[in-house]
């Protein structure tokens, strides 16, 4: 009879912990957190093989030769464009991490394990600085969204060309580089529906792979836009009930 009764209350006790552990888990935060790694690795590991695509499609069908010197060519600007995906790759993974932190210490659990939380000026004053870098980057992100288009409505002029290549036969359709700026102006690279390398262009997978993967990777950042929103307004939350209520019991469990 003894041995039940302490086998019940250490069920109860076991309970109560897991009861305890879910509900000082940050589940706001924990979304934008997936949702901002998901996002970044979804543009950063797309974008990196796009643009290796497009290097690709411009040398093969294009015609479009490296320079010799160090130029600042369209191959150079791909190589600067893949070095910062790297840092980008890095700096928000360390930028989830702060997040989740950051969410955790705005719980109920802090007060629940280790006493009543008391928010001082130097925790009002990183809180604030943290919502006002998340701001920054989401607006960054806005500006990635939207420049990660430019590719996509590119390739799409082009993909949707070779879709309804027949229906072109009588006409001859020209791509110019350099009206997309890739080329100077005194280059002339134009591709013709005509041409035999833009039939060989629509009937490898490179282009069909290259304008899905830029597809990609602008979801990818519309994905982080979306993690940016939704992390400013927990942070903003939680900045103003814990700077409201520090002095009194309440502790946000957002």
């Amino acid at each position: 009879m003894e041995e039940n009764m302490e086998e019940g209350q250490t069920q109860k006790g076991c309970s109560e912990c897991c009861l305890k552990c879910l509900s000082g888990i940050p589940y706001a935060s924990l979304i934008a957190t997936i949702l901002l790694y998901a996002g970044v690795a979804l543009f950063c590991g797309c974008g990196h093989e796009a643009l290796s695509g497009t290097v690709t499609i411009l040398q093969t069908y294009f015609d479009v030769v490296r320079s010799p010197v160090d130029a600042l060519d369209v191959f150079t600007m791909i190589d600067i464009f893949k070095y910062v995906i790297y840092g980008v790759a890095a700096a928000f993974f360390v930028y989830g991490i702060l997040l989740m932190v950051e969410g955790f210490f705005t719980t109920g659990a802090i007060r629940d394990l280790y006493g009543d939380f008391k928010i001082t000026t130097c925790g009002r004053c990183v809180s604030a600085w943290f919502i006002m870098l998340t701001y920054i980057f989401m607006l960054a992100w806005l500006g990635v969204t939207a420049f990660s288009s430019l590719p996509v409505f590119m390739y799409f002029n082009i993909w949707n060309t070779c879709q309804n290549n027949t229906l072109v036969d009588s006409s001859s359709l020209c791509f110019d580089l350099r009206q997309f700026g890739i080329v100077s102006i005194g280059e002339e690279k134009r591709l013709c529906t005509a041409s035999e390398n833009f039939i060989k262009m629509c009937e490898s997978n490179e282009l069909d792979l290259t304008f899905h993967l830029f597809v990609c990777a602008l979801a990818g950042a519309g994905a982080a836009v979306i993690a940016m929103v939704v992390a400013v307004s927990v942070l903003i939350r939680n900045h103003v009930i814990l700077t409201s209520k520090s002095t009194g019991r309440y502790c946000t469990r957002f």
